[in-house]
């Protein structure tokens, strides 16, 4: 007996999506998400308010105005609301790939609370004939997720096809007489995927038949291997994903592969992307072999990821500050720093802090790091260099070169974090103003 598909896609919706969330398919216009539409709308009946499309135009190919005007009148046919959002895609080694994460930025700003795609069960088999290829572990063998949890300003998404063969999905287009636009470059077999479907998986098909099934099994049985190696994970690095930090003393007693394996966890859990096993292996012999003071620096993505004092930190990447910045404050109100990626503000002191009155007559010249600078914050101290402070401080050296330095008449009166330099404290008894660095 064929399944019913209407009553799997019930399913789905039942066991992953809340009551009254809004859902939002995305509609390419070919087969596979016209017929998940048509089923939302027609054979689940799903109100209007609850249900949209959105047509993401790539702009690659000449035929995309065309796509875009068949989803339109497609969606006036259901009485449903259509959204179509034109992508720029950088071409280049992976054109595919940028146009994936093209696509899915404009999912994620749709609104909606759970977004439709209608991946397929020969798809999901070419994903994972395509991991393997490119030598993936247990979680890229896993392919696609039927359901993904959403995060804080991400919706989640629903596969509700995924265990469905593309020949249904064909079959129930059929019974409807439902139309669809045809991609010319799904034929292109240069383009592996295509190689994939129209080459190779037939001649596997031919000589074992029902392989397609049995791949997206294994894609299953891989996301449970993976989920076990996550919870693994987890444990290893004491019970909670170390949010942009990672104390390497959690992964120095752990054998190798287990050391990879929670390193992995800790980047997927921060939001960047897996590099390749050499450059994992790589990183992770710096990170615990290095020696206290090496300047470990690796990127992953457009973070680096950087050792100091035996923590690995997640480090956006940015441009070298400019060294000649400097600009006239008076102490006001908040002053975004956008060439050091920060905002300074003064906040109130009992003691310490600079002389509200010394600001008031000569204002403040905020600048960048230059080089050699001193302060001596103690009347029974020395004059120390700041580069001295900033050490003894545990200040990473991504933080020294952003601080902003506040002068008072050409001379260093104070460093945020650091203390005022004691020319230009308060008098004792009266409250002055220390400046607190916020980086971005």
């Amino acid at each position: 007996m064929k399944p019913d598909l209407a009553a799997g896609v019930r399913k789905h919706l039942r066991v992953h999506v809340p009551r009254g969330a809004c859902l939002v398919v995305g509609l390419s216009g070919g087969i596979d998400s016209v017929v998940l539409l048509h089923l939302l709308a027609r054979g689940l009946r799903l109100p209007p308010r609850r249900l949209s499309a959105i047509h993401v135009n790539h702009q690659l190919n000449p035929q995309a105005p065309g796509w875009a005007s068949f989803c339109r009148r497609f969606c006036r046919q259901l009485g449903i609301r259509l959204r179509v959002v034109k992508v720029e895609v950088k071409r280049g080694n992976s054109t595919e790939g940028a146009a994936r994460s093209a696509r899915y930025a404009a999912f994620a700003e749709s609104g909606a609370d759970v977004v439709m795609l209608a991946h397929n069960r020969d798809d999901q088999s070419e994903t994972v004939l395509l991991q393997l290829f490119r030598g993936a572990g247990p979680r890229g063998l896993a392919a696609m997720p039927v359901f993904r949890e959403g995060v804080p300003g991400t919706p989640a998404v629903l596969r509700p096809l995924l265990e469905v063969p593309r020949s249904l999905i064909s079959e129930y287009a059929a019974r409807h007489s439902l139309q669809w636009v045809e991609d010319d470059s799904n034929d292109d077999r240069r383009y592996l995927r295509n190689f994939l479907r129209h080459e190779l998986m037939p001649l596997i098909e031919a000589r074992r038949p029902g392989t397609r099934a049995v791949l997206a099994r294994g894609a299953r049985l891989q996301a449970e291997a993976s989920d076990l190696l996550d919870a693994l994970a987890l444990q290893d690095l004491g019970g909670s994903l170390p949010p942009g930090r990672l104390d390497l003393t959690l992964l120095e007693s752990l054998p190798a592969h287990r050391a990879r394996n929670a390193l992995r966890f800790f980047l997927r859990g921060n939001g960047l992307p897996m590099p390749d096993a050499d450059r994992l292996e790589e990183l992770l012999r710096q990170a615990l072999t290095a020696g206290r003071d090496a300047a470990v620096c690796m990127p992953v993505g457009t973070s680096d990821l950087r050792r100091f004092r035996n923590a690995l930190h997640i480090v956006k990447q940015l441009a070298p500050p400019d060294r000649k910045f400097a600009v006239h404050w008076s102490g006001r109100g908040v002053l975004r720093l956008a060439p050091l990626a920060g905002s300074l503000q003064m906040q109130p002191a009992t003691a310490g802090g600079i002389d509200g009155a010394l600001i008031r007559s000569s204002g403040l010249l905020v600048a960048s790091r230059r080089g050699g600078e001193t302060l001596r914050l103690a009347l029974c101290g020395r004059q120390r260099t700041v580069r001295k402070l900033l050490q003894e401080a545990d200040c990473p050296p991504w933080v020294r070169e952003r601080l902003p330095f506040l002068y008072i008449e050409g001379q260093l009166a104070a460093v945020p974090g650091l203390g005022v330099d004691v020319r230009f404290q308060a008098p004792a008894g009266k409250g002055g103003y220390l400046p607190v660095w916020r980086p971005d």
